[in-house]
């Protein structure tokens, strides 16, 4: 692993300007001017709708008629590809909803993020209650485990029992994470309301599960539980695991940004915590700009459309080192935070630190 400056971002030698010390309520001017990329636009809404639910309505038509015309199941899940991206697509929408971002008015929010919630099985008032408080809280020590990736640091680790440190090398197996863990979140977590949920909050619960029994009820009676399933399920698998992918790889890169309360910075958590994924331009689309997350965390309020605009603006937020898409996939193998020298570890060089470690003995 090289060697890990303190403050670097995304890899580069030196902090960029805007990583450096200062107070968290304190933004430089750059960050200020940021506020008018924040002002929504109904024409790209509405042609962001457009050419991604009826390309994915068209999807789910030809995934039918595939196995009405009897043909090879295989072509029916190659179909559940570009299906799959587009539900990545329609989530980045439902969550700049939950940002308040996508259009100017509140009620529409609510409308078009409730309404898109369906396509993701995601309920969007208990959504955007955890997904704000990972906003809040990101890359702060003492305040994990509301909406991140649960993280260790090597301390914790090494003073876990043998059943808690199986439990976090199951959660951080990829197959897990990215295979069962989606469905699990999607299908099955998002079904029961939070611990400590409102009453807002668990009567959409509430509404999203019976809309969503009354799409099964009607696809059973109509196409057959069967075909409704051999559709939906490996949309649902494929774009979790892309979804949780983006979500993962946004904090869980090297080097990377934590912090315990006395020292967090948001301005850190932001440039430094929060990735800067450069994508081929086509992933850019199907993930809304979210490789844009250092932005994102900056300012929450800029629409997925307005993202690419904020970054050609501002030279500040153009990374010399962002992630790219080959060097990220050795993410995966980061699961646990060394608080020492400031960077995230395999577990492999984790025991290995911690045995060279003096006994206290």
């Amino acid at each position: 692993m090289p060697e890990v400056k303190p403050g670097a971002a995304h890899g580069a030698s030196a902090p960029p300007p805007a990583a450096s010390a200062r107070s968290v309520h304190e933004k430089p001017a750059w960050v200020t001017d940021l506020k008018r990329f924040e002002k929504p636009s109904a024409s790209k809404v509405s042609w962001q709708l457009f050419n991604t639910l009826v390309p994915y309505a068209a999807m789910l038509v030809l995934m039918y008629l595939t196995m009405y015309w009897k043909l090879p199941y295989w072509i029916t899940f190659l179909l559940a590809l570009p299906a799959s991206a587009l539900l990545v697509r329609i989530f980045i929408f439902f969550h700049d909803c939950g940002h308040g971002s996508y259009v100017a008015s509140p009620i529409w929010q609510q409308i078009i993020g409730n309404f898109l919630g369906l396509f993701t099985f995601s309920c969007f008032a208990s959504w955007r209650y955890s997904h704000g408080i990972h906003h809040s809280t990101s890359g702060n020590l003492d305040r994990r485990g509301i909406g991140d990736v649960w993280t260790m640091t090597v301390d914790e680790y090494a003073a876990s029992s043998p059943l808690r440190r199986l439990q976090y090398r199951l959660f951080r197996n990829p197959l897990i994470m990215f295979g069962l863990g989606p469905f699990f979140s999607f299908v099955i977590i998002q079904r029961l309301p939070a611990r400590g949920a409102s009453r807002k909050q668990v009567l959409n619960v509430v509404a999203v599960n019976a809309v969503i029994a009354g799409i099964v009820i009607a696809a059973a009676f109509t196409i057959g539980i069967k075909a409704y399933l051999l559709i939906q399920m490996p949309i649902m698998l494929l774009g979790g695991a892309a979804g949780v992918w983006l979500f993962y790889v946004q904090h869980q890169f090297d080097p990377s940004y934590w912090a315990r309360t006395e020292d967090w910075q948001s301005m850190d958590a932001a440039m430094q915590g929060s990735s800067y994924y450069k994508l081929p331009k086509v992933l850019q689309w199907i993930s809304g700009n979210i490789g844009f997350h250092h932005i994102h965390h900056l300012r929450p309020r800029i629409p997925n459309y307005n993202l690419q605009a904020a970054l050609n603006a501002t030279p500040q937020l153009q990374l010399p080192d962002p992630l790219r898409l080959w060097p990220s996939l050795k993410s995966v193998r980061l699961k646990v935070w060394d608080e020492r020298n400031k960077c995230l570890l395999t577990l492999r060089e984790a025991t290995r630190q911690l045995r060279q470690r003096p006994s206290l003995a």
